[in-house]
């Protein structure tokens, strides 16, 4: 019998799984599909503690953000530590973006609009400055995720005695319970005992609470990427966003929001991004919003004018209604341990997220105050509203 079961192959999971299995226990993992098949496919890879406000996500950030460049050593995915740089079309952005540096505590740099081309020579002109963030880098999440359960697999240099082994096509229809207490799952393939189960369904991990009988209010919020040709010679040097990017990942809208997210790759492409929009389950391509995309990303960057869009796709980002993730033992569950609902940072939080995880599940203390995440704290008997604002 395995220690613990995961539910999802996506790098929340995979993280999850491998920090369990450093701490020496025995995993398994399931997913219906195969690894990455969700939303971990469908992301950017983005590493950012540049979008975050002072508060629990932030802190949780800047963990993660350390974790990931220990990981980049086990090598087998694209490591970027390429900075990130948010630029202000305004005195009265860059008087705000700079505002929130300050308060967010990590390192950064203020860059008045004479410096803007000294980062990025190629940025357009006419903005009013912006502030660049080392920490912020870039990774490769596929890979990424298929390496965290590689290493588990084959034991992590260094670590305890743990194991991991990955099942995929297993679909969860349920869970084992001794009373109250979760202490297994049911899927297609038959039932599977464990000492603990962690949900990390992503956009799907308010369904698989609900198996549990405790609701979980994550929804599905679309967004769209488009990738160019490859360019013989670096365009972007860094992440570059417009600080209406740091407006948009705040926001509760279920309309559509867009705001231009620009970054070069190792393989020549340039990643577009971000729109928002709560639409469900809908993959239906929008033109509409691919050529918003485009039109904000040739405002930061003219020169891609003149390149080609080859594809463009979408995701489902987990959305939780104060923009926090559901981290932890469900009280209302014990044995069930929640890892999503990380809207568009899972990528980035899935380390710190692993990390903590594993800590819960053996008993030691977390690195981090685990409160701000809890997964009961929508419950109207909790919270008076069931909608906690976000901390910070």
């Amino acid at each position: 019998m395995p220690d613990v079961v995961v539910i999802g192959a996506g790098v929340v999971g995979a993280a999850c799984a491998h920090y369990a299995a450093r701490a020496g226990l025995d995993v398994v993992v399931l997913d219906r599909g195969p690894v990455a098949g969700g939303t971990t496919g469908a992301g950017e890879g983005n590493v950012l503690v540049s979008d975050k406000e002072p508060g629990p996500e932030l802190d949780l950030a800047v963990l993660s953000a350390g974790l990931w460049r220990e990981l980049a050593g086990l090598g087998g995915f694209e490591y970027e530590p390429k900075g990130g740089l948010v630029v202000a079309e305004d005195d009265e952005v860059l008087a705000a973006l700079t505002a929130l540096a300050a308060g967010q505590g990590v390192e950064h740099t203020v860059v008045d609009a004479g410096r803007l081309t000294d980062y990025e020579p190629h940025l357009a002109q006419g903005f009013a400055g912006g502030v660049f963030y080392p920490q912020d880098a870039q990774v490769q999440p596929m890979l990424a995720a298929a390496t965290l359960l590689r290493e588990g697999a084959q034991g992590v240099q260094g670590a305890g005695r743990g194991t991991l082994s990955l099942r995929t096509g297993v679909t969860v229809t349920g869970f084992l319970r001794d009373g109250e207490r979760v202490t297994g799952v049911r899927t297609d393939r038959g039932d599977i005992p464990a000492g603990a189960v962690v949900n990390a369904a992503g956009t799907w991990g308010g369904e698989v609470a609900a198996l549990a009988g405790v609701h979980l209010p994550i929804l599905p919020r679309r967004g769209f990427i488009l990738v160019t040709e490859p360019l013989d010679e670096p365009l972007v040097l860094h992440k570059v966003y417009t600080a209406a990017y740091v407006t948009n990942v705040a926001s509760d809208s279920a309309g559509l929001e867009t705001s231009a997210v620009v970054e070069g790759t190792p393989s020549g492409p340039v990643l577009i991004g971000a729109s928002r929009e709560r639409v469900g389950f809908d993959r239906t391509v929008s033109i509409p919003v691919l050529e918003r995309l485009a039109r904000q990303a040739v405002e930061l960057f003219p020169a891609l004018a003149a390149r080609r869009v080859i594809r463009a796709y979408c995701g489902f980002r987990p959305y939780c209604p104060d923009h926090l993730p559901v981290i932890g033992e469900d009280p209302r569950a014990p044995g069930l341990y929640h890892a999503c609902g990380h809207e568009g940072a899972g990528i980035g939080l899935a380390p710190a997220t692993g990390h903590l995880i594993a800590q819960a599940l053996t008993g030691a203390r977390p690195g981090l105050d685990l409160d701000p995440f809890r997964p009961d704290r929508f419950d109207p008997d909790r919270s008076g509203t069931g909608t906690p604002a976000k901390e910070g």
